[in-house]
């Protein structure tokens, strides 16, 4: 059954934590081969997700992390950065970010947490919490063990993303991807230990 109760507990979804959860590193491709399930095999190693290939061809895998909670395992996360990105400001450089699920969460509860989330990177006016509460619902579903969303952020442009490799509805806002996407690489994110994990690359100077 695709709802289950008890599931309500990890709303961490998208967002990158809820409050007391902690990241883990998984080394090399072992974190997207334990989620199990055939969707998104395509990334169970570093290669770039297919959906995006033609978008940032050039891109290199920066680090990939685990991410839990009250000792459930929720998704593994993998980052994938173009050339001359620079961490320090993230949002002006187009990147991709990969979450393959370990367990059912409602798609709702993942637009809310990712809204909270959002709120530790700057202020958001009423007004646009609505809206971009909104256009969360209607991008991300239900999600169950083995999906696969990829989130593309074109700096200046907005965010596109991918459930298992089709289109979702876009967010064609360059505030919203830039805090969006904050949740994990924002220095203000409630998990920096996560963080610190996916820009293992870039911070090594590993990037093109």
């Amino acid at each position: 059954m695709r709802r289950r109760p008890l599931l309500r507990l990890a709303a961490a979804g998208l967002a990158c934590a809820v409050g007391g959860a902690r990241a883990q590193a998984q080394p090399g491709g072992g974190a997207a081969a334990a989620a199990g399930g055939t969707a998104g095999a395509a990334s169970s190693t570093g290669t770039l997700p297919p959906e995006v290939a033609a978008e940032l061809p050039n891109a290199v895998l920066s680090g990939s992390a685990r991410m839990r909670y009250l000792g459930l395992q929720i998704y593994d996360a993998r980052l994938w950065v173009a050339p001359g990105f620079q961490a320090a400001a993230y949002w002006n450089s187009a990147l991709v970010l990969e979450l393959r699920y370990l367990r059912g969460l409602y798609g709702s509860a993942i637009a809310q947490r990712s809204l909270d989330e959002m709120r530790r990177s700057g202020p958001i006016t009423p007004a646009a919490s609505q809206a971009w509460l909104e256009a969360m619902k209607q991008v991300f579903p239900d999600v169950q063990s083995g999906d696969r969303i990829t989130g593309l952020h074109s700096p200046g442009v907005g965010a596109r993303f991918w459930l298992n490799g089709q289109p979702r509805p876009a967010v064609p806002d360059a505030e919203f991807s830039r805090l969006f996407f904050g949740i994990w690489l924002s220095e203000k994110t409630s998990e920096p230990r996560l963080r610190a994990e996916l820009l293992t690359g870039a911070m090594a100077g590993l990037a093109p």
